[in-house]
């Protein structure tokens, strides 16, 4: 990670006078006239390229620093340009010409002064980075493009063009129908070419990754493991200078500590609170609570490709054996609904005439004696080690799991790993049984069943943890996606929904109500359907 200067040990006093301790503010400006919301995060982030990463905390440190050429407008799925001040899409919807916004600047840093602003160069590269294996920055450091790999944009893509400086022409293989709100998400990203270029020339491509430099409203100052990222409002930022002037991402996995940071003053806003203290929280004067439902699912993966989880009779056995709602109300309390599909509720498409598995333990014992385990069996189950949109305590969760299967002669043997390794691990398929979860990233059901279900990404280092492949299932979600028809679309994702909970390659645990705990001070905060994002916030001065 980035060299950094050392921070002092952090909150040692309230308000803002730990915001000036912590930002190590010098004499050049007096601190009280600084503006620095404190957000309590849950982990470290793994890299601050969202290009190379999948986790959801990984995406939110990356956010402040960069643009889309499409966005989604605040709080909202809604797509509109961004770094693209306008496009166009021809009939057979394979052709998209992007107008580029004129006189966007990158950030600089200690390495690197922009000498131009954006241009085509920097969509050709961000783009082709992740796409040819010949480009010079596409084998740096530890990238491997999961997410550009999971969504088969390599065979989606025929061509990117620069047309000129100031527009790039993209040419599909094939139409596809969520491709402008994919081209919203984090790892769509649009990167400097020319800070590349000088770091390339340099010797030290590796920074790349590590020492951010994007066009969003906050730039990069320092990153200290397990304690603190800090940004501070880019003040050449094309869409407006931001309210607040510094930005700090306070690190604790411990949401019982983040908690007490939060009543102290010590920061401002926090995710993840534990369910059984909300309602302490909504009575703190000094705190107010937002809840949205969450367009987000909890599930247990099976991988599919190891015995005797590669029989359905088993996964559904399993299922069987789990009493889902006494989980939901111990883990999730009011917070959580029960799942029984691969997708929200609230996403189009969603099929309500399925009908959940039953929990049934003696039903189970039967189904495991017909698949041939009449005396059970013995496999591990993977928990998360971090609180997650999608579930608040994974290691309750996997307890009383291991409790239920226990109970039908399934001995478990519960595991877990620091929250990288965890997913790492469980993308080259070492788990037998792994608590994992989602949150949508654009809104579209291609987003959960393709990227999390598809062939495609049930490849080593994917992010289909089933690790299951099922042809009937792939040819509808490949055709959903081929169509513009939002009929026939939803008739296609509803028919894979039907496929799924016939070969239960998951077993849906829950839907999490989320709730984001912040100081009545903070101003113009909202919580958005996908990430924490901070452009537009205030704070009042206390």
């Amino acid at each position: 990670m980035p060299s950094a200067r050392i921070i002092p040990s952090p909150f040692l006093a309230k308000g803002i006078a730990i915001c000036a301790i912590f930002l190590g503010l010098t004499a050049a400006g007096p601190a009280l006239a600084d503006k620095s919301l404190v957000f309590c995060s849950e982990a470290n982030p793994e890299s601050f390229n969202p290009q190379v990463t999948t986790t959801g905390t990984s995406m939110n440190a990356a956010l402040p620093l960069y643009n889309n050429l499409m966005e989604f407008v605040r709080g909202t799925t809604q797509v509109v340009p961004g770094l693209a001040q306008s496009y166009t899409v021809s009939d057979d919807g394979l052709t998209y010409l992007f107008h580029l916004r004129r006189d966007v600047w990158f950030h600089a840093n200690d390495r690197f002064t922009p000498t131009r602003p954006f241009n085509a160069d920097d969509v050709l590269f961000s783009i082709e980075r992740q796409w040819k294996d010949d480009h010079p920055f596409h084998k740096i450091g530890r990238a491997t493009y999961d997410y550009f790999k999971d969504m088969s944009m390599a065979s989606l893509l025929t061509a990117v063009e620069k047309v000129d400086d100031h527009t790039v022409r993209i040419t599909l293989s094939r139409p596809e129908a969520p491709f402008l709100a994919n081209l919203a998400m984090p790892f769509s990203s649009i990167q400097s070419a020319e800070y590349a270029a000088a770091l390339l020339k340099a010797g030290t491509p590796d920074l790349f990754d590590e020492e951010p430099i994007g066009t969003g409203p906050f730039q990069f100052v320092s990153f200290q493991k397990d304690m603190a990222i800090r940004y501070k409002a880019f003040d050449r930022y094309w869409g407006g200078r931001q309210p607040l002037d510094n930005l700090i991402f306070a690190i604790n996995p411990n949401a019982a500590v983040r908690l007490n940071k939060l009543r102290s003053g010590e920061c401002h806003l926090m995710v993840f609170p534990n369910p059984v203290e909300l309602a302490k929280i909504d009575k703190d004067p000094n705190l107010v609570i937002q809840r949205r439902e969450g367009l987000n699912l909890a599930y247990m993966a099976f991988n599919t490709r190891k015995a005797p989880l590669n029989d359905a009779r088993v996964r559904r056995a399993i299922g069987m054996a789990i009493d889902k709602n006494t989980l939901i109300d111990a883990v999730y309390q009011t917070g959580g609904r029960a799942a029984k599909n691969p997708i929200p509720p609230i996403m189009w498409s969603y099929d309500d005439t399925i009908q959940d598995h039953p929990f049934d333990p003696e039903a189970a014992r039967r189904l495991l004696a017909e698949a041939g385990y009449p005396d059970g069996f013995a496999i591990d189950l993977w928990y998360p080690p971090v609180a997650r949109a999608y579930m608040p305590d994974g290691k309750r969760a996997a307890q009383m799991i291991q409790t239920n299967l226990e109970r039908v002669g399934v001995k478990v043997t519960l595991v877990t790993d620091e929250w990288r390794e965890y997913r790492r691990r469980l993308a080259q398929g070492e788990h037998d049984m792994a608590i994992y979860g989602w949150t949508g990233d654009n809104g579209d059901p291609d987003n959960f069943l393709f990227v999390l279900l598809g062939c495609d990404s049930a490849r080593p280092g994917g992010g289909n943890f089933a690790k299951w492949c099922d042809p009937a299932f792939e040819e509808q979600v490949v055709k959903a996606k081929r169509t513009s028809v939002l009929d026939e679309r939803a008739a296609r994702y509803k028919e894979a929904q039907r496929i799924f909970h016939q070969e239960m390659p998951w077993y849906p645990i829950a839907h999490a109500v989320v709730s984001v705990a912040l100081r009545k001070e903070v101003k113009n905060y909202r919580i958005d359907p996908f990430l924490q994002v901070f452009s537009g916030v205030d704070i009042e001065s206390q």
